[in-house]
């Protein structure tokens, strides 16, 4: 039924007798997201704003405060503009996925290693949103959203204000099979073998 995989960096965090159904990764490099579509127009006027403030306050001959006063939104418009989606590739590349009969695996974390681990009886909400690539996302849990539709800071880089995205298997290849690989080992969990 499964294929039995190998993976280095979740061998750590298995169980004596327990192997691996499936293990992967999400899409690596630089990746536009739905909310997208919202924060580039977005971050596009904020860096213009805070360009223009800047260079009116330092060729107008401004006070030194109202020069300094600008700074911080221009790091904060660079990070907006161009340094969220670095951060997001560098964040997926630290990430890795596995299932095995008991359970879900995820291990993340840019500094520490953080192991979430979903046990498979438990988990109710398994959500699979694919693309037509086959590439996919499968969420446990809620989406978060209103009737259905994400926040527009949910899995977004959007500095101190994201909302607590459901733990997922995020822009997975062959999202659909992985998902099919889940719900079967659900169904051997529930019937306790």
């Amino acid at each position: 039924m499964w294929e039995i995989t190998e993976n280095n960096e979740l061998q750590d965090v298995l169980g004596k007798s327990e192997q691996l159904i499936w293990s992967g990764r999400p899409k690596q490099g630089l990746m536009l997201r739905p909310s997208d579509a919202y924060l580039i127009p977005f971050s596009l006027l904020w860096g213009g704003f805070v360009l223009v403030w800047e260079s009116t306050a330092i060729f107008s001959g401004a006070p030194f405060f109202f020069m300094l006063w600008g700074i911080p939104f221009m790091l904060m418009g660079l990070y907006i503009t161009v340094g969220r989606f670095f951060a997001d590739a560098y964040m997926r590349q630290k990430t890795y996925y596995g299932l095995t009969k008991e359970r879900v695996i995820i291990v993340s974390g840019l500094f520490q290693q953080s192991v979430k681990s979903l046990p498979l009886n438990t988990l109710a909400d398994v959500t699979l949103s694919k693309r037509m690539d086959g590439r996919g996302t499968i969420a446990f849990g809620g989406d978060g959203g209103i009737l259905g539709i994400p926040s527009i800071f949910t899995n977004s880089s959007w500095p101190n204000s994201r909302k607590p995205a459901p733990p997922a298997f995020e822009a997975i290849p062959d999202a659909p099979m992985v998902y099919e690989y889940i719900r079967d080992a659900q169904h051997l969990s529930h019937k306790g073998e």
